[in-house]
């Protein structure tokens, strides 16, 4: 098993781009090369990073590409809520993903705390 695939956050935004491939199937075809390319690319970018970014020899590189990681969910959420406005999405679709995102950006922020020696702040 690669160090990549030991993270929860891998696995969590390897789910999410099925998700993302699934929903984005009924967007309009003229979007293919426009909102549904970006999309799915960006969303495939989150898991490639973290994928590239474990198999690196030092923490700085990892740190690297969990901040992109980081910087492609944020484009992810903007072409989510485009997508939502426009009507691609509906609305408990564009939740789930939504959720999913989420959930994946706390890992990575997790994971990059934990690179840098913080203590992480426990919810109650």
């Amino acid at each position: 098993m690669r160090p990549h695939q030991k993270l929860e956050a891998w696995s969590k935004a390897i789910e999410l781009v099925t998700d993302i491939y699934k929903s984005s199937e009924h967007f309009p075809k003229e979007e293919r090369y426009g909102l549904t390319g970006q999309i799915r690319g960006a969303a495939v970018s989150i898991p490639a990073n973290l994928a590239e970014g474990a198999g690196r020899r030092s923490q700085k590189e990892f740190a690297h590409f969990l901040s992109n990681s980081q910087g492609s969910a944020s484009e992810l959420e903007t072409e989510l809520i485009i997508a939502n406005r426009l009507g691609y999405l509906d609305e408990p679709t564009f939740l789930k993903l939504m959720g999913q995102l989420e959930r994946i950006g706390r890992l990575i922020t997790g994971l990059a705390r934990n690179l840098r020696g913080e203590t992480p702040i426990i919810a109650n």
